[in-house]
């Protein structure tokens, strides 16, 4: 997809038109016929797909006289991404931003927020969800105590899913539809399976609604639950993991938000990933693909090929030339170059040929004549020659 050749006024006018793009090695390696597809919401000004939600919510609010430029403070429980979104419009439009964050959320979501000039209060993890000092309900308690204090609330705002109804959903379809137009390759020209994690379920619920009202009635809405989550229905999928913690973030919930349907119809069937799916996915998305995206895209991927792979509607899909599968790739790379699960997974593998080379090329380089200098050392992958 094309960027627009257009000079934007703001930031937010930068939100959405993110790029689709194929996942062919992936697919290859999966023995896939059909076509994977993944939305990369890492493009997006603020870096995720909650740039969308953010800015939609702000915007009817201001409208609707809830936001009051110069009045009111805008107050937020997320685990992260929605907090970045609002801090850099709180910054374009002037609104100080409190953002209520759990502790296990990464360090550089905080960093993020707080460069673009909102505050940042962390709350306890391993709460239970009647505790007084969840994310929460401590963004309530500050919304009664700060002056002009607005919680948009994205757990039950009903911009949240009409964010996605409105701009992701269709930014799909077009794609699709237009690579059908004009492609070699085979296409149904349709979009046939759209798969993402459940988080708020926004995202979820409201690409669901712009495929199938208007677009293909008959699309598969696949939603990926992380393993420890009760998200996922029916509710015996959720049971033999009750109680498991995992490290990706913003998916999974152990109450259902308002956002997230449970209307039959919309969102088709359920798969549960945990960690050890997700990160191996990643890895792919990163090794094979060169796409510099986030854990949820790691669960949204795994999730895909799980359904396609051990489901018989999937089977089905995955051999069929021309069927378009959309996988969603929520976030980028950059909250979690700290995380001790990426640095880890970012080092793990065994050793290259070509890092062997690199090491006994130098290591016979610095034992020449003249080269080496006492205490500075040359070292490949971390590891000194």
């Amino acid at each position: 997809m094309a960027y627009p050749a257009t000079i934007f006024d703001t930031a937010l006018d930068a939100i959405g038109q993110t790029p689709l793009i194929r996942l062919d090695r992936i697919a290859q390696d999966a023995g896939l016929k059909c076509n994977l597809l993944g939305k990369l919401e890492a493009t997006s000004p603020g870096g995720s797909v909650k740039d969308r939600v953010a800015k939609r919510m702000i915007e009817i609010a201001e409208e609707e006289g809830r936001l009051v430029p110069g009045k009111s403070v805008l107050i937020e429980p997320t685990s992260g991404n929605t907090g970045v979104g609002l801090a850099m419009a709180g910054a374009i439009k002037g609104y100080p931003v409190v953002v209520v964050l759990p502790q296990k959320m990464s360090i550089e979501k905080e960093t993020a927020m707080r460069a673009l000039g909102a505050e940042v209060v962390r709350t306890p993890i391993g709460l239970s969800p009647d505790s007084q000092l969840t994310h929460i309900a401590i963004a309530e308690r500050l919304r009664r105590d700060i002056p002009g204090g607005v919680i948009l609330d994205q757990y039950t705002n009903v911009n949240n899913p009409l964010a996605h109804e409105l701009t992701t959903g269709p930014e799909i379809i077009d794609a699709v539809i237009a690579s059908s137009k004009t492609s070699s390759r085979p296409s149904s020209g349709k979009v046939d399976v759209f798969v993402g994690p459940a988080g708020t379920g926004g995202t979820l619920t409201g690409v669901a609604h712009a495929l199938k009202k208007v677009h293909n009635p008959a699309a598969v809405v696949v939603a990926v639950d992380v393993k420890g989550s009760l998200l996922a229905l029916p509710e015996s999928l959720n049971t033999p993991y009750a109680g498991m913690t995992y490290l990706i973030e913003g998916v999974g919930y152990d109450e259902t938000p308002a956002t997230l349907t449970r209307e039959p119809g919309w969102i088709d069937t359920w798969v549960k990933t945990g960690d050890d799916d997700a990160f191996p996915a990643l890895t792919q998305l990163l090794r094979r693909e060169g796409l510099l995206v986030g854990g949820s895209s790691g669960s949204s991927l795994a999730g895909a090929l799980q359904w396609l792979r051990d489901t018989e509607e999937g089977r089905a899909v995955a051999g069929r030339e021309g069927a378009n599968v959309v996988v969603l790739l929520p976030d980028g790379l950059r909250n979690y170059i700290a995380k001790d699960w990426f640095r880890d997974l970012a080092t793990a593998g065994e050793r290259t040929a070509v890092a062997q080379q690199l090491s006994d090329s130098l290591k016979a380089y610095v034992e020449e004549p003249g080269v080496a200098e006492p205490e500075k050392i040359l070292s490949v992958n971390g590891m000194v020659v």
